[in-house]
């Protein structure tokens, strides 16, 4: 079966401008993949790499040294040497991400926010709004909340609102660094379940879980990150 994303012999350093273009090291010969219906968790501690090799994959870090492919529709596109452009179009429906940290239009509302994700996925508008809804609902922001800007929110609240909109699309591949960090037990429970849904549609994670009950629940695979890290080389 042909991998949804496939990380081959990544490098990736980081020049260090002020201390004179010092180079920085962060992983070496990475090698990751992810098949439809996986959860594939990058684990290791703080510092090893797992959140530079999110971004690797989502395009938003270059790395030095091989390829970052990623399957759209019959096509495989390289992140590695894509346009900004290409790049762009494969977030809109193929890939979407979920971080620790809510970016969105001031004063726009909660509930236009997840919606117009969807909008942008692809889904018509009516099934966006639906479906934005009921994910709010499903993660228990209050309805009284769903039209006022995110801004607004506790750090909790802002989270489920970004859940929901990482998960309001198709996207077949779904990149996670610590959705649940700010999560009441609860609605760690609601996420487990959508993790576990968009894995059984036949979608593929990969993810950053520190909490380790959460990641037990999802995770098909765990790559342990430290063997990509150049000061764990041998």
């Amino acid at each position: 079966m042909t991998a949804l994303l496939a990380l081959e012999s990544v490098h990736k350093a980081f020049t260090l401008h002020l201390r004179g273009g010092l180079r920085l090291p962060v992983v070496e010969d990475a090698n990751v993949s992810v098949h439809p219906g996986e959860c594939v968790v990058l684990g290791g501690p703080s510092g090893a790499g797992k959140s530079s090799l999110l971004k690797i994959a989502f395009g938003n870090y270059r790395c030095d040294h091989g390829r970052v492919l990623v399957r759209d529709g019959d096509a495989t596109v390289d992140i590695a040497t894509a346009s900004p452009r290409r790049i762009i179009a494969l977030r809109r429906t193929v890939i979407a991400s979920v971080t620790q940290f809510l970016r969105v239009i001031p004063r726009v509302g909660a509930r236009e926010v997840v919606a117009a994700a969807g909008r942008e996925a692809g889904l018509p508008a009516g099934e966006a709004a639906t479906r934005a809804a009921d994910l709010l609902a499903r993660l228990n922001l209050p309805e009284r909340l769903w039209d006022l800007p995110p801004a607004t929110f506790s750090g909790g609240e802002q989270q489920r609102v970004n859940i929901a909109r990482g998960l309001v699309g198709d996207h077949p591949l779904l990149l996670l660094d610590e959705p649940t960090a700010s999560l009441d037990a609860g609605n760690r429970a609601v996420v487990i379940d959508l993790i576990r849904a968009r894995q059984a549609a036949g979608a593929g994670v990969l993810g950053i879980f520190h909490d380790a009950d959460v990641r037990d629940a999802v995770a098909t695979r765990i790559v342990d990150v430290t063997r990509f890290h150049p000061r764990q080389a041998a």
